[in-house]
C-alpha cells in the first residue's frame, strides 16, 4: 500500500475513533504531516483521498474541516479545485470506462476457469470485509483492484494497460460514490453480480452487469455521461 493509502486510512481511523470529530477543523498540513511522518505531497493526495469519501472538506482560506459523510458526492470534486478532476472529466472517465469495462468482464466470462475464478472471489471478500469494517479507504483500493484483476482476466493485455495508464482516474471516480456512507454496500451487490456472471462463463451477463455497475455508481456520484 502506497503512503498516502497508509496515511488516508490512519486519518480515516482517526476521524471515525473521534481523535477528529465532525464539525473540527484538522491541524494544518505542516503540522499533519510531521505528525504522519509523511511528506506534504503525499499527505495533499491522502486528503483528497478522503474527502472523495466524505470524511473531510476542504475551506479555502480556513483549512480542512471533518465532515464524516455528511458531504456530497455530487459536489466532492468542485471543492478542492484544481486537486480533483472536473465534472467533465469524470463524465470523461466513465464514458471511457464504459466503452472499455463491460468488454473485459464479458472476455473474463469466456476464460474463467477453477484457477482464476477464486481470485476474483478472494478481492471481492476483502472489500466486503473492509465496508464491514468502515474502511473506505481499504474498500476503494480493494473496488481497483477488483476491475483491474477483471482486465488482467480478460486476456487481453490492451485493455488492462488502459486500467492501469487511466487508474487516478479510475480510481477517483471509483471513491467518489463513498462519500454517501449510507449506499456502502450497494457497490459490493454490484461486484457481486458481476463476478457471479463472470465466474458462470456468462459473457453477455456479465457485460450487462458491469454496464449496471457503471451506471449506477456514476448515478451515486452525481455524475451523468453520454452512453456511447
Amino acid at each position: 500500500m502506497s503512503m498516502p493509502n497508509i496515511a488516508a486510512q490512519t486519518l480515516q481511523r482517526q476521524i471515525l475513533s473521534g481523535t477528529y470529530k465532525t464539525g473540527q477543523m484538522l491541524p494544518g498540513q505542516r503540522d499533519l504531516a510531521e505528525s504522519l511522518g509523511i511528506s506534504r505531497a503525499s499527505l495533499r493526495e491522502a486528503l483528497s483521498m478522503l474527502e472523495a469519501l466524505g470524511f473531510i472538506r476542504a475551506m479555502p482560506g480556513k483549512g480542512t474541516l471533518v465532515t464524516s459523510g455528511r458531504s456530497s458526492a455530487a459536489n466532492a470534486s468542485a471543492r478542492s479545485g484544481a486537486a480533483l478532476p472536473s465534472s467533465a472529466e469524470l463524465q470523461s472517465t466513465f464514458q471511457l470506462r464504459y466503452v472499455f469495462e463491460p468488454a473485459a468482464a464479458a472476455l473474463a466470462a469466456r476464460v474463467i476457469n477453477t484457477h482464476t475464478t477464486p481470485r476474483l472471489w478472494g478481492v471481492q471478500a476483502r472489500f466486503e470485509d473492509a465496508l464491514k469494517n468502515v474502511d473506505l479507504v481499504g474498500a476503494s483500493q480493494a473496488d481497483l483492484e477488483f476491475h483491474q484483476l477483471i482486465a488482467e482476466l480478460s486476456g487481453n493485455g490492451g485493455l488492462l494497460q488502459v486500467v492501469r495508464d487511466f487508474e487516478t482516474r479510475i480510481s477517483h471516480s471509483q471513491r467518489l460514490p463513498f462519500a454517501d456512507h449510507s449506499r456502502i454496500w450497494e457497490t459490493a451487490e454490484e461486484h457481486r453480480a458481476i463476478a457471479a456472471a463472470i465466474s458462470a462463463g456468462d459473457a453477455e451477463g456479465a457485460r450487462a452487469a458491469m454496464q449496471r455497475h457503471l451506471l449506477q455508481t456514476a448515478a451515486r456520484a452525481g455524475i451523468e455521461f453520454l452512453q456511447p
